[in-house]
Order: structure tokens, then C-alpha cells, then sequence
């Protein structure tokens, strides 16, 4: 069966004069990835002022209309699965979801199915956003496997383009609670630090001069015994932004076994609870509904383990 084609035009930034074109149409359409957009140029889906363009490197000029011809969402592949899920709001475009820790967003290399997305399929019945490329994933933000909390998915087009571009501008109210090793010093702080891949480990990401900037607002909530809970509004949401951000102050996450290293005070504590994820729960999400232009807001509490962990630390 052919595939229909939709046509978008787009209109380079002036400030983004000079960039990779790649880049640049990225930066205008916040529904298609950067990889997207590169293969959209490369198999020769993107006309400019002079004419068909393959170069992906080329330099952007701001200010020019391109137009993108855009092949509809391939079917997807990932199966519909009967998982449980704490829905915390629904209606025809979105749906805001709690999600349990352990749980992946999507599929990928070791985790094909058992993902929000296979449980989204199943609850939604096919009514997911295909906007990214892929028909009904509907998935707008990840939080990590082994971070529990607030998540919203898109369930038409039109909600994933508008909840795209409030995640672009970072005006998206998205607020964690984290217990950290180490008591802070002082109430509340921001960390502004760029971050990238880390060149040593590919897997990891670090602050990085000419990475993305990335700036974390945090708050003392609670002191414990060598630990504390904490609260912290991203502006940015980059990869694993609290859980670098923190560990770079000196202040990591407990039970974080990528940025984090235990201190012999929590180690009896987190091998007695078999605590074995980052004390990271997403605790607050707060956006623009995306048609109605109501002003929404969630609140999830403290998952049970997490609230265990600070019992345990109680000072």
C-alpha cells in the first residue's frame, strides 16, 4: 500500500542564520526529530529558495521558507499489551499518566515489549499521536525506567504539536522530588551547567562545555541523617538533568547507580530495603491543554519505597 505524503512548510529562525539545516528545521518544527528531518533532507524530501536539497550540513539562511514533504506514520510494530496503568487524567487528546518505577517508555535494544507504549496501545486502542514518524506512539517526553511520576502522552496530532512546542520553550511546570546523599549547606540554589554525551562513556551524560544548556532549580525540603529530600523545578529538560545536575554540587541521588556512590551511612539501609533505583519521582506536571487552552496541573505523591527510604533516615 502507498503511503500518503503532507506537506509543511517551515520558516528558518533569524537566529538560527548559519546553522546546520538539519539543525535549523529541527529548531522550527519540534514534532520531527533532528534524525527525521536529516533523512527527510537526504532522501531528497526537502525544498528550499534554490531548489531540492540533500545536504543536511548545509548552512541554513534565516529567514527562508523550506517546505518538507512528509511521508505518513509507518504502522507500528509494537504490540498492544493489557499492563496496568494509573491514569491521572484523560480526554480525546492527551492522557497524563503515573507511571510505577521500573517501568520503560519505549521499546528499544532489551526492552521490546512490557513499555508504556505497548500498555498505552492496549488502553487507548490505537488512539495515539503518529506525528514523530511512527504510527501511535503518541510519547511527547520520556522520564527514565527507573524514575516513577508524571508523564503526559498525546493522543491526536494536534495535541502533540501544541504539547511539543511548550516542552520547546520550557514552559512546561515539571518539578521532582529527590532524596540526595549529603546535606546542602544552603535552602535553595540553581544549577546552570551545560550537558552532553560524556566522552569517556556514550552512555552517560555530563556537563559539558558546549553542551545543551541545561538549568535545575532546587529547593531543601527536608533534611535527613547524612541525606536530604529535595525539590527541583527544571527550565530545561534535558537526559538525566536532575540526576547529573545534583551529583555535580556534590549532592547525587541515592540508590543512582550511574551518578551516584553509595556512602557506607546508606548502604545498609538501601541493601536492607533491596532499594535499587535513583530516589527520583517526577511529583509535579503542569501545562497548557493544547486545544482547550485550559491551564492544567497534577500533583503524584512520594511512591511508597521512596517514602520507606526516608523513614529510614530520619535524623
Amino acid at each position: 500500500m502507498n503511503r500518503g505524503v503532507a506537506t509543511v512548510e517551515a520558516r528558518i529562525a533569524d537566529a538560527a542564520d548559519g546553522w546546520r539545516l538539519d539543525r535549523a528545521l529541527a529548531d522550527a518544527l519540534p514534532t520531527l526529530s533532528r534524525e527525521r528531518i536529516k533523512a527527510l533532507i537526504s532522501t531528497g524530501n526537502v525544498t528550499g529558495p534554490d531548489g531540492l536539497i540533500r545536504d543536511p550540513k548545509k548552512k541554513a539562511p534565516g529567514g527562508a521558507l523550506f517546505t518538507l514533504n512528509v511521508p505518513e506514520p509507518e504502522p507500528a510494530h509494537n504490540e498492544a499489551q493489557d499492563i496496568a496503568l494509573n491514569v491521572v487524567f484523560e480526554d480525546e487528546h492527551l492522557i497524563v499518566i503515573d507511571k510505577q518505577a521500573g517501568l520503560v517508555v519505549h521499546p528499544a535494544a532489551g526492552n521490546f515489549d512490557g513499555t508504556l507504549v505497548n500498555a498505552l496501545l492496549h488502553h487507548c486502542q490505537g488512539s495515539l499521536s503518529g506525528i514523530g514518524g511512527v504510527a501511535r506512539p503518541g510519547i511527547v517526553h520520556r522520564i527514565d525506567k527507573d524514575t516513577s511520576g508524571l508523564m503526559v502522552a498525546a493522543k491526536t496530532d494536534r495535541a502533540h504539536v501544541g504539547l511539543a512546542r511548550q516542552f520547546k520553550d520550557h514552559s512546561i511546570d515539571r518539578r521532582y522530588k529527590a532524596i540526595v546523599s549529603g546535606r546542602p549547606k544552603l535552602s535553595a540554589g540553581s544549577v546552570d551547567a551545560p550537558l552532553a554525551r560524556s566522552p569517556q562513556n556514550r552512555k552517560k551524560i555530563a556537563v559539558q562545555p558546549g553542551g545543551k544548556r541545561a538549568v535545575t532549580h532546587w529547593t531543601l525540603v527536608k533534611p535527613l541523617y547524612e541525606a536530604a529530600l529535595v525539590e527541583c523545578r527544571l527550565e530545561t529538560g534535558r537526559t538525566h538533568q536532575v540526576r547529573v545536575h545534583m551529583a555535580s554540587i556534590g549532592h547525587p541521588l541515592l540508590g543512582d547507580p550511574v551518578y551516584g556512590r553509595t556512602k557506607k551511612e546508606h548502604r545498609e539501609v538501601l541493601e536492607t530495603m533491596g532499594f535499587r533505583r535513583q530516589a527520583l519521582h517526577a511529583a509535579r506536571l503542569g501545562f497548557i491543554h493544547p486545544i482547550s487552552s485550559n491551564a492544567l496541573a497534577f500533583d503524584s505523591e512520594i511512591p511508597a519505597d521512596m517514602q520507606e527510604l526516608m523513614t529510614n533516615l530520619i535524623v
